[in-house]
């Protein structure tokens, strides 16, 4: 067998073991989960993760994964917990401690001073029987019948368990908190990201003399006119009092040619989109996106409470603004 087959193969082979070990967690999410959850929900401080070595790095992961998500989190290291970093923990904290084996050390020495501070506390091990899973609140069991290492040794899938476990309980706090997108853009403001989610539609959309509108009973003609002054590709269509009464789109254009309609005599109440989708200005301009692609179309109405047309906006203007 050459070297490269035997690489693909070991490849494969940790990768089947770590599949096995995520699926093998989906009877562990059980009673003990939800009384997790309920405990960091109820709680009114913040979730405190230790972990030593790999599960350490795991513990920072899941830390940040709750801190991102609406859950206020950090990790301590046990070691330096032990030397005066356990004054940053208080009485109405949790602690989640993670430890495969669930007899680590350092966070058993923290055990004594975690009951006399009656923090409350939740493990992470894969062994429900150990001294960690036995004191702490509610155990959350990430037991995995075989590390990926081919000697068993080295934290592979039941780092990745650990990790899954991690992403389980966050995601299941962001959904019971109704955790929004506007609340996500807030912990994460920067780069290319922040600018998708702290993007707002009025920041963005095209209004006063920008916004191309039209009457109702205005011929086709006019309206394409008025599309082509603006160059937006759509245009509003106006009820008397100002309210919206359609939308008309490059795409609605196609539409009509293919119907032989007659672009001199025809009225835009004749081929508009009557109403049609629309957005606010406040709305996160990902919010708007998405609007647009469940809904397969390429431009917004933007309307205010009275639903009268204030701004439009289109994949272009979304796509120049770094939301795509």
């Amino acid at each position: 067998m050459s070297q490269s087959s035997e690489l693909i193969q070991s490849a494969q082979r940790t990768i089947r073991l770590e599949l096995e070990a995520v699926n093998g967690l989906l009877p562990h999410i059980d009673a003990d989960f939800v009384r997790a959850c309920e405990m960091i929900l109820a709680s009114k401080g913040r979730v405190v993760v230790v972990g030593m070595g790999k599960s350490g790095h795991i513990g920072n992961k899941i830390a940040a994964t709750l801190a991102s998500t609406g859950t206020t989190a950090f990790f301590v290291h046990p070691a330096e917990a032990s030397h005066g970093d356990m004054g940053m923990i208080t009485r109405d904290d949790i602690i989640l401690a993670l430890s495969n084996s669930g007899s680590t050390n350092e966070i058993v020495t923290l055990l004594p001073l975690i009951k006399r501070l009656g923090i409350q506390l939740i493990s992470m091990t894969g062994n429900p029987e150990s001294p960690l899973a036995k004191a702490a609140e509610v155990n959350l069991n990430v037991h995995v019948e075989h590390e990926a290492c081919p000697l068993n040794l080295a934290p592979t899938s039941s780092t990745t368990a650990a990790l899954v476990m991690g992403d389980a309980l966050a995601v299941a706090l962001l959904e019971a908190r109704g955790f929004t997108a506007e609340d996500f853009a807030f912990s994460h403001p920067g780069g290319a990201l922040g600018r998708r989610l702290l993007l707002k539609v009025e920041h963005v959309m095209h209004a006063g003399d920008e916004l191309p509108k039209v009457q109702r009973g205005t011929l086709l003609k006019d309206a394409l006119m008025e599309m082509t002054r603006k160059g937006l590709g759509m245009t509003v269509i106006l009820e008397a009092d100002g309210t919206l009464a359609g939308i008309f789109t490059d795409g609605d254009l196609r539409r009509s040619l293919d119907r032989a309609i007659d672009i001199h005599h025809a009225t835009i109440d004749q081929v508009m989109t009557t109403h049609g989708k629309t957005a606010r200005a406040e709305m996160l301009a990902a919010e708007a996106l998405k609007i647009m692609e469940d809904n397969k179309i390429n431009a917004l109405v933007v309307v205010d409470s009275e639903d009268r047309p204030v701004g439009a906006l289109n994949m272009h203007d979304l796509l120049r603004a770094g939301v795509m």
